[in-house]
């Protein structure tokens, strides 16, 4: 180790035993063996190319060039110092603004009536929503964390992805659809039913049904499309088709309460929906820690009343 390469972590440890004039008593507050903290200043030493210490088997001296570097750098070491504690109140208490970008079902569902406790809880935050449906790109669109359903697109490598559950979903249908058309009573009769999906690719027109350990897959049509789980639910409660929803989007729907919703096939399961949270980091700020440990209970709720409904 030479000059260029002085580590400032033992620029720290120089100050403390200068200090204290002890190696017992620095090693002791810094939690380190002595013999371990000994071989560090020996090495700062060597790297600076003079003796910074006075030892004997009395007393710890700071040599008149050891008296020169501790005055310039215990200054140093203690605004690190203070940076760092600041650094460690901003990131252990929530402030700021949290930009949020979730689904819109989502957020009507766990966000409507929740939102003021969360604000309530934390009033240094300022929340902003992002209900669009765009990739997650932190450099064209920064945010915090991205709640989605299914694959998320991911553009950036860095950012963190976790599978936080999966949401289990039904086949629906409103009254006046099954008064029209009828009620299927197999997987097979889909195919003669107006199939509302998310996409119009050969995945979305694939449904795949299980009960129990059977498990079924039919290839389905229908003339509408969308791509957002709220007006799925919004065009089922219109009578327009059958889709497969989530609990939660079969009955928090925009429309979903004031139209009568059933399920159909109700001893099939669709297969579910994974749910993400992206995040443009790996370490997460104290802000979305506090909303994920506030949101993520709420959406287990959610699923385990739509799974124990079952």
């Amino acid at each position: 180790m030479d000059a260029a390469n002085v580590q400032l972590n033992d620029i720290a440890l120089f100050v403390e035993v200068a200090r204290r004039k002890s190696f017992s008593l620095a090693a002791r507050a810094l939690d380190m063996p002595t013999s371990t903290l000994s071989r560090r200043i020996s090495e700062l030493e060597k790297a600076v190319g003079m003796r910074l210490l006075n030892r004997n088997t009395r007393r710890l001296d700071l040599s008149d060039a050891g008296q020169v570097y501790f005055d310039r750098c215990q200054s140093l070491v203690d605004e690190a110092r203070l940076a760092h504690e600041q650094l460690l109140s901003i990131s252990s208490q929530p402030q700021g603004k949290l930009i949020v970008s979730m689904p819109d079902s989502l957020a009507l569902l766990l966000l409507s009536d929740s939102l003021q406790e969360f604000t309530d809880l934390y009033p240094e935050l300022e929340c902003e929503l992002d209900l669009s449906l765009r990739a997650a790109d932190p450099h064209a669109a920064p945010f915090d964390v991205m709640l989605r359903l299914g694959e998320p697109s991911m553009q950036n490598d860095g950012m963190e992805v976790r599978e936080l559950l999966s949401m289990t979903r039904y086949l629906y249908a409103s009254d006046e659809y099954v008064a029209q058309r009828g009620e299927p009573r197999t997987p097979a009769d889909l195919r003669e039913h107006e199939c509302l999906r998310g996409f119009a690719s050969e995945a979305a027109s694939t449904w795949l049904l299980t009960r129990g350990d059977t498990q079924e897959r039919v290839v389905v049509d229908g003339r509408v499309t969308a791509n957002n789980m709220g007006l799925l639910s919004d065009f089922v409660s219109l009578g327009m088709g059958i889709a497969p929803l989530p609990a939660y989007a079969a009955t928090q729907g925009r429309m979903a309460r004031d139209h009568s919703l059933r399920r159909v096939l109700p001893e099939w399961r669709a297969a579910p929906l994974p749910l993400y949270a992206v995040f443009p980091s790996r370490i997460l700020p104290a802000k979305t820690r506090a909303f994920m440990d506030f949101i993520v209970p709420r959406l287990e709720a959610a699923n385990g009343e739509a799974t124990e409904q079952a």
